[in-house]
């Protein structure tokens, strides 16, 4: 590993105090016109600024992401289009696949070298691995060259905290920082059942809801998936150090900075145990392991009570137009909020090796961070056919549902999109306030560094697939499942890659 990087820690931490929204929350116009934009709104950069279409050959970026599909993406994309002409003589191809579908059909993407030009990532999404194997690019000279409006909005610990061995592979989306385990929950289902959500704290209190709620409809409590349970790192909060594809973990919201495997902590283990007794009791649908639908799109189907997310301030009213479920959608939290490496990563664009136009690449990533007019299409639709607007306000139309992927976390500056209407006016505010309330990690600002260890890597990589699903939905024994995993897990290099991650992480600590 080389040199851990000094003052990350304090970056990390002055985030926390400082808002995080100066960089273009503000709730402003929507620069229409020749207007100027509010204080602390980035402009739209004019062509020249953004790299310009001037001299540029027309070209087609692929844009590869996880969403469910839209009926009206192509009519959204052509009015992407027509937007980004003037702006850089560029078309987009949105390829959304579904979530169920993401992490194999990306896989194979990437492994046969298929032409395209920005995928989404993240460091729960085996960005590490990726970056591993070459399919990304170092993005430092692309950003320098044609990333200044990134550079001028994005908050520095963000570009910071998602560095690998001192380099950027991908542009963090700016967004909230920190990271809170909770439930999305139907609100009309639990009034007409009587329910008090008040006083579930933890995931232990959820046991006489959701017996309710099994007893008295046809509802199945809470929907499950392959990284979305009561085990995931926003739930249990685990800090894995920076890379999620290799077991060694430290609790979050703990002191201690000992590093030891998932299968040694006493509260994974903990919510296993509950997450079994749930899935016997068939509270957990029982496809959990191998369902390929969303969660969204299990709140949509209306057969779900409630779904894990990993929450932020207004998440439920974010979430209703997706899930077409206006004014009946409530979140309550089930730990407290904290702050990883791994948030800093938690959403970004990388450029492929595969891109033809690296440059034109950037340049769109670019516009994300400051185009208002060009992000809001992408995550909102038309103006006017899939929703209405009244300044920074807007409201669903008729044509809602054929444009709502809830994707806006995923592209760009997010403090540049609208609100809805069923949201707080002061959501972005809002956010502010969770970041600086948030724990801070032990470990905040430590990025682990495979390398040394990448044929370890690779096989613990294997064995967490062939495991996490069954194991993390309830769908297995935990008493059993547990010593095969582990014992596997030491045949494919446990040991080596808990030392070094020890090493580095003490490296890192004593460089602060």
């Amino acid at each position: 590993m080389k040199q851990a990087r000094k003052g990350t820690y304090l970056v990390f931490a002055l985030l926390l105090t400082v808002s995080v929204v100066l960089a273009g929350c503000g709730g402003g116009s929507s620069n229409a016109g020749n207007e100027a934009p509010p204080a602390g709104e980035p402009e739209n950069k004019t062509t020249e600024e953004t790299g310009g279409a001037a001299g540029l050959e027309p070209y087609e970026l692929v844009v590869v992401f996880p969403s469910a599909p839209q009926a009206d993406e192509k009519l959204v994309e052509e009015a992407i289009n027509a937007h980004l002409k003037d702006k850089i003589n560029a078309t987009v191809d949105l390829r959304p696949i579904d979530w169920g579908a993401w992490n194999d059909q990306r896989n194979l993407m990437i492994g046969s070298q298929e032409k395209v030009d920005i995928y989404f990532t993240a460091q729960w999404t085996n960005h590490a691995v990726n970056v591993a194997k070459g399919a990304f690019l170092d993005l430092g000279d692309l950003l320098n060259s044609h990333g200044q409006g990134i550079l001028e909005t994005l908050d520095p610990a963000f570009l910071e905290g998602s560095k690998i061995n001192g380099k950027n592979y991908g542009i963090p989306t700016h967004k909230e920082m920190a990271a809170q385990g909770g439930l999305l929950y139907r609100t009309d289902i639990a009034e007409q059942l009587g329910l008090d959500m008040s006083g579930v704290k933890s995931v232990s209190d959820l046991e006489p809801i959701f017996k309710k709620v099994s007893e008295e409809t046809d509802m199945t409590p809470i929907f499950f998936r392959e990284g979305e349970n009561f085990v995931t790192h926003y739930m249990s909060n685990l800090d894995f150090l920076g890379n999620t594809d290799v077991d060694g973990v430290i609790l979050k919201d703990g002191t201690e900075t000992v590093v030891k495997s998932k299968l040694e902590v006493d509260r994974y283990k903990e919510l296993l145990n509950i997450t079994r007794d749930f899935f016997l009791k068939k509270y957990i649908n029982q496809d959990a392991a191998t369902t390929q639908l969303s969660g969204t799109d299990a709140l949509k189907s209306g057969k779900y009570f409630a779904i894990p997310v990993s929450l932020k301030p207004g998440k439920d009213k974010e979430t209703e137009p997706a899930a077409g479920l206006q004014g009946k959608l409530g979140q309550i939290a089930l730990n407290e909020a904290t702050v990883s490496t791994g948030e800093t990563a938690g959403a970004m664009l990388a450029i492929s090796t595969t891109s033809k136009d690296p440059e034109r690449a950037m340049m769109l990533i670019n516009l994300l961070h400051t185009d208002k007019e060009l992000v809001n299409l992408l995550v909102f639709g038309i103006e006017g056919t899939h929703y209405t607007r009244n300044g920074e306000i807007i409201s669903a139309s008729d044509k809602t549902g054929n444009y709502t992927p809830n994707i806006s976390w995923e592209f760009g500056n997010q403090f540049l999109n609208y609100v809805w209407d069923t949201e707080a006016p002061d959501k972005w505010e809002q956010f502010k306030k969770f970041n600086e309330g948030a724990k801070l990690s032990p470990a905040l600002g430590f990025t682990f560094d495979a390398e040394p260890i990448k044929t370890e890597a690779a096989a613990l990589l294997n064995v967490k697939r062939s495991f996490d699903a069954a194991l993390e939905t309830g769908s297995v024994d935990p008493e059993k499942t547990i010593p095969q995993y582990m014992q596997a897990m030491k045949a494919a290099g446990l040991d080596k890659a808990i030392q070094v991650k020890q090493e580095q992480l003490n490296e890192f600590l004593k460089s602060k």
